[in-house]
């Protein structure tokens, strides 16, 4: 079988190559970046991860924190003679906040675009409910069949039902009093 072309050859210096960065670069990517900052400020660099977990609260395998019970196995599984003791929580405030943040309700980050919304109340402001008619309107950029057009604006109805409530309403003439 041939050999590849160029291994044989010497290897030759790089000059373009910042070798300080390249180290510096090396050796922080040596311990990954915990991402839950309750548990990067509780970790200890000294203890393995076993033991800096254990201190937590926290399962290092979550198949051995929780056990298959043996009748839904349906066979009969060997002991392997350990003992499961009770192990001592150094530090039981991490899954505390844990706990807190996980119950917190989630923000909603989807919105809709500002061109969306202008599109859908120039439709109504126009043309009110009619969909055909907002299908032939020279805005209709991308050609919307009327029913897409009913979906866009049963979007927003969603999204936003107290400015869609107002802006309804502000459409409707003031009704005058004759006296």
């Amino acid at each position: 079988m041939p050999k590849a072309k160029g291994k044989s050859r010497r290897q030759k210096y790089c000059y373009n190559l910042n070798r300080k960065r390249l180290y510096r670069s090396a050796r922080r990517r040596a311990a990954p970046r915990i991402a839950c900052s309750h548990i990067r400020h509780a970790w200890d660099p000294t203890k393995s991860v076993a033991q800096n977990l254990a201190e937590m609260g926290l399962a290092e395998d979550p198949n051995k924190a929780v056990p298959i019970p043996k009748k839904l196995l349906r066979m009969e599984v060997e002991s392997d003679g350990e003992e499961q003791g009770k192990k001592i929580v150094r530090k039981p405030y991490v899954v505390n906040e844990m706990e807190y943040e996980a119950s917190l309700p989630e923000k909603k980050s989807n919105t809709l675009s500002r061109d969306l919304i202008d599109y859908v109340r120039y439709m109504i402001q126009n043309h009110g409910e009619n969909y055909k008619e907002m299908a032939r309107d020279e805005k209709n950029y991308y050609q919307d069949t009327p029913k897409q057009i009913k979906r866009k604006i049963n979007v927003y109805k969603n999204f936003y039902p107290e400015e869609y409530k107002d802006f309804i309403a502000s459409l409707k003439p003031e009704k005058m009093v004759v006296q």
